[in-house]
């Protein structure tokens, strides 16, 4: 007979089977990774240290509320667990976002190689991108499981559901643990294609009046985030949406060329509308 209320059996059924899945597609390895959910305003139940996430049982996981502390019952499988030791990024991105329910992070090669490189996953190359993930930021280094790993990640989080955490790996969030987790697997593959177009020799973005039709797709999906808008003028060149308008950046240092680039690009765009 289980030990918990039916929401929460069925969340740790969930939590162990996206452990499954992201081992099975080699976005973690070992005992790499980590997943959690909310449970109430006050309580998150979160994968434990030092376990292999795709070998898990619903009973190892661990329960623990908004200061890091374990509680609710304990079971002979979590009993001698203790919680992962990126608790404190999990607890800032519950803190950060009260509409987050799943929160998950990994491993993703493609995402980490890239990073590392220095290729950023923030362009409008891939449709699917736009409309499900927005425009990935990669956050600055920071040492895994520590204080400043969640300090990096406070504020872009706000306006992002997809994140790359550089030489670490991938920070996904959503409306559940198989939500975030589907977010980790879109961003990998996106990642897997921006790999091969720089050994095809790299490739052309989507035209802003086409990158525009995606984001009022996304709007109308319902993934529109706080950071969109700066984000895709900054990137994408599309600066004006569904009547809203977001100046684009100024030129530096008042160049006169920047300025005439950026009068012609603004130009040509209400032309193509």
């Amino acid at each position: 007979m289980t030990l918990f209320p039916p929401k929460e059996q069925l969340l740790r059924e969930e939590i162990v089977l996206v452990g499954k899945l992201m081992y099975e597609r080699g976005l973690i390895v070992a005992a790499d990774g980590n997943i959690s959910a909310r449970l109430d305003e006050q309580t998150i139940l979160l994968t434990p240290s030092g376990l292999c996430k795709g070998m898990m049982i619903p009973d190892q996981l661990i329960t623990i509320d908004m200061s890091g502390r374990k509680v609710g019952p304990e079971t002979a499988a979590n009993r001698h667990l203790k919680p992962t030791s990126e608790i404190t990024m999990h607890m800032e991105v519950y803190k950060q976002r009260p509409d987050v329910l799943g929160v998950v992070h990994a491993h993703p090669p493609h995402a980490i190689a890239l990073s590392i490189a220095g290729i950023s996953l923030a362009d409008c190359m891939v449709p699917e991108a736009i409309v499900g993930l927005g425009l990935t930021p990669t956050t600055p280094y920071a040492n895994p499981a520590s204080e400043e790993n969640a300090r990096a990640i406070r504020e872009v989080i706000v306006g992002h559901d997809a994140l790359v955490l550089e030489r670490h790996g991938s920070l996904t969030v959503g409306r559940s643990p198989m939500d975030a987790f589907f977010r980790t697997e879109t961003l990998e593959q996106i990642a897997r294609i921006t790999y091969m177009l720089h050994q095809l020799g790299g490739g052309q973005p989507l035209p802003p009046h086409q990158v525009e039709k995606l984001i009022q797709a996304r709007r109308k999906l319902g993934f529109d985030r706080a950071a969109d808008a700066a984000d895709f003028c900054e990137y994408c060149g599309v600066c004006h949406i569904e009547g809203e308008h977001t100046s684009p950046p100024a030129p530096s240092n008042g160049s006169t060329a920047e300025l005439v680039q950026l009068i012609t690009e603004r130009v040509m765009r209400e032309l193509n509308r």
